[in-house]
């Protein structure tokens, strides 16, 4: 029974995900894009942790989810910090002078 109900809502996060990428891949400006590829990791990190839950091994599935999270956090610092030095965030165009 249990296992039933984390498979729906491990099924309604990829349906979740799926449209997060969208809204990144669409998304109007860049900081929309930046924030829907830190929603989509974070929502893995948690779909990772319902298939520890499903497989019965949670241990070894909090150590990948908080890798990925980790990975998943300096990656959007890195983006952030390029995408403001590079463009400006609120349009798609470079600044000017540069």
């Amino acid at each position: 029974m249990t296992d039933d109900f984390f498979l729906y809502i491990g099924i309604a996060l990829v349906l979740l995900i799926s449209l997060t990428l969208l809204r990144a891949i669409i998304g109007p400006t860049i900081l929309d894009r930046i924030l829907g590829g830190n929603v989509i990791g974070t929502k893995t990190a948690v779909l990772l942790l319902l298939i520890g839950l499903l497989y019965g091994n949670l241990s070894m599935f909090v150590d990948i989810a908080l890798a990925y999270t980790l990975l998943n956090f300096i990656a959007t610092l890195g983006a952030t910090k390029f995408f403001l030095r590079r463009l400006s965030i609120h349009n798609d165009t470079p600044e000017e002078g540069q």
